[in-house]
């Protein structure tokens, strides 16, 4: 099946475990995740399947949005609740007004320090393996972009925050450092991914009901992929950056062929999506010049 779903992604699984699930739900071997989340957090998490996996190209950089609760006055060694307190657990007497002063500095154009427990790797081998086994981590500083920072509420040792970051953003890079600052300790509470790129959470859907409709659904192939298309994207809203142009028989035919095709109405559009009739999403087109476009990734077969 070639779509794109936007999974509501519970706590408690590994990205790695729901494309797992999706692929046993829907039968389909090639399936593929747009950004991980950690097992920690919930929220957006697109899956391409089928032939749409080849667009995952196209998603290198998306920004993030993201709410949560910091809790201050410890630290972990993870920087998340998962981890290890890293000492007694301090007083908290801070304002809103202070924790909304210190968060300044962690916003705009930042060096952030990746967090030892992630999947950055060292020599190959993923930073929080080797963390487990007390070696030693050195993780160069990245530079990200922190759109927003922002705190809402705070109430005893938890403050409530949405943040809007750049792809490559450590969320509880954030908590921690803030915790740093303010001198009491800071971890990642709770996170919840409402926004990825394009995709929302008034797009998603959950494992559960993924899964009903494939269980409960008619036995016959063809109902059960009408019922798994009406929760998964319209191919005409993926890429919503990207302009569509619809074309005939024969020029889908020469597209998936990888011959270059003249596309007049789109002389300017750098890239085009092509579509044979309403959904059918045929290829991603990159123009060579003028009106001649050359498929850059074909979705049809030959």
């Amino acid at each position: 099946m070639d779509a794109v779903f936007v999974i509501d992604k519970p706590a408690g699984l590994t990205s790695h475990d729901v494309v797992a699930r999706v692929r046993r739900l829907l039968g389909e071997r090639s399936v593929g995740h747009l950004g991980t989340l950690d097992p920690l957090a919930t929220g957006v998490l697109p899956l391409l399947t089928g032939r749409f996996t080849r667009l995952a190209q196209f998603y290198t950089a998306a920004d993030k949005t993201y709410e949560g609760v910091i809790r201050l006055g410890f630290a972990t060694d993870t920087w998340d609740a998962e981890g290890e307190p890293l000492g007694p657990p301090q007083l908290v007497k801070v304002s809103l007004q202070q924790l909304r002063k210190a968060v300044v500095e962690f916003t705009g154009d930042i060096e952030q320090q990746p967090p030892k427990f992630s999947a950055k790797k060292i020599a190959g081998v993923p930073a929080y393996k080797l963390a487990r086994k007390d070696r030693e981590v050195e993780l160069k500083k990245v530079r990200v972009s922190v759109q927003r920072f922002e705190i809402h509420h705070i109430e005893a040792d938890r403050a409530t925050f949405t943040a809007e970051v750049s792809a490559g953003t450590y969320v509880r890079a954030l908590a921690h450092e803030l915790g740093q600052k303010l001198g009491i300790g800071a971890h990642l509470a709770e996170l919840r991914r409402t926004r990825s790129g394009e995709f929302t959470l008034a797009q998603a859907v959950t494992l559960d009901q993924l899964a009903e409709i494939r269980n409960n659904g008619s036995s016959a192939e063809n109902d059960i992929f009408d019922s798994l298309s009406k929760i998964s994207l319209h191919p005409r809203q993926i890429l919503p950056h990207i302009p569509s142009v619809t074309v005939s028989d024969e020029t889908a035919r020469l597209i998936a062929n990888g011959r270059a095709v003249n596309l007049p109405d789109f002389s300017v559009a750098r890239q085009v999506k092509v579509f044979l009739g309403p959904k059918e999403l045929i290829a991603i087109a990159s123009r060579i010049a003028g009106t001649l476009f050359q498929p850059k990734v074909a979705l049809r077969a030959a």
